[in-house]
């Protein structure tokens, strides 16, 4: 690979589904094999660029638009975008594809209850109890993707197993260089 072609990486499910374990996996083998990567997670992304909003449609809308503002800068620059968020509704995904450059969709399934069973910080049990309001799955929909490009099933395979099979498509469409390349560069 003479230059990198930049790429949107876009994890979406469930909160719990296990999104941002799996984007930490492939960003330390990105890095790893010398690919330019920025990793954009909805936790952190919430703490400073879209720290002004809460969780109405309205304002996830928004902090989706904000996002996807920056991962097709980024993309666009020959940069890969590892974006895991929860990102609930198709209308905006299908946004986030037209804008940002060679979009790939992810999406991390598990069911709500795995989900609730992984929840550390007690978000699903206090929607659940009806404490949280628009929580997603819950209180609020979440419309599963209608044809992503690759689908994990995190109730049947470990973080690591799910992490290969992204590096794999990665590698099979010629985003990243293979191990192969990797070596023979070293």
């Amino acid at each position: 690979m003479s230059e990198q072609q930049g790429f949107t990486l876009w994890l979406t499910g469930l909160s719990g589904a296990g999104k941002t374990t799996i984007a930490k996996l492939v960003e330390a083998e990105l890095k790893r094999r010398g690919v330019k990567v920025e990793r954009l997670d909805g936790d952190i992304v919430r703490q400073s660029l879209t720290r002004d909003l809460g969780f109405s449609k309205e304002d996830r809308d928004k902090n989706i638009e904000r996002v996807t503002f920056v991962a097709k800068l980024l993309s666009r620059n020959g940069i890969g975008v590892i974006a895991s968020f929860i990102s609930p509704y198709q209308k905006t995904r299908d946004m986030v594809r037209r804008e940002t450059t060679n979009f790939i969709e992810v999406f991390v399934h598990a069911s709500l209850e795995a989900c609730a069973e992984r929840d550390v910080k007690g978000l699903s049990a206090k929607a659940f109890a009806g404490e949280i309001e628009n929580f997603t799955g819950v209180s609020d929909p979440y419309e599963e993707p209608v044809n992503p490009e690759l689908v994990l099933y995190t109730e049947r395979e470990t973080p690591e197993e799910s992490a290969e099979r992204v590096i794999a498509y990665l590698e099979e469409r010629g985003f990243i260089p293979t191990t192969e390349k990797v070596a023979r560069s070293s």
